[in-house]
């Protein structure tokens, strides 16, 4: 019997044409790659619970979650997980790297710069044909 997935909650904020991206931290899984910020998802919560509650810890921002835009199972070789994609909005705060190397606020011509992990790849590529979701 296969192991559950993990259950991850991840922000798409935009603001003002850009969208923030986080740096997963030099040690551990998928180390130094970007990402959308957000993160694992508690027993009891749900995932506009746990992506309010990472961003906070993880970045000092306020945020409201909107509509779920894309919703993905990944399967590496060490782990499978489930991740859910919200829109969201910056309400205060932040952003302070706090858990994670770095962030950057980028637009939609710079997604290539960045290496992400290969269960962000249907994502990216929507992010790069929906010209919307970045207004």
């Amino acid at each position: 019997m296969a192991p559950k997935p993990i259950e991850v909650a991840a922000a798409l904020v935009f603001h003002e044409g850009r969208l923030l991206i986080t740096q997963r931290p030099a040690t551990g899984h998928l180390a130094n790659l970007w990402e959308f910020p957000g993160g694992k998802r508690e027993p009891g919560e749900s995932f506009e619970e746990c992506l309010k509650r990472e961003i906070q810890e993880e970045l000092a921002m306020v945020i409201e979650t909107g509509e779920l835009l894309s919703e993905v199972r990944h399967s590496y070789p060490e782990k499978t997980v489930h991740l859910q994609f919200f829109k969201c909005r910056w309400l205060a705060g932040g952003p302070k790297a706090i858990g994670c190397q770095a962030f950057e606020w980028i637009t939609s011509n710079e997604l290539d710069r960045f290496p992400f992990p290969a269960a962000d790849a249907q994502l990216l590529a929507q992010l790069s044909n929906t010209p919307d979701w970045w207004a």
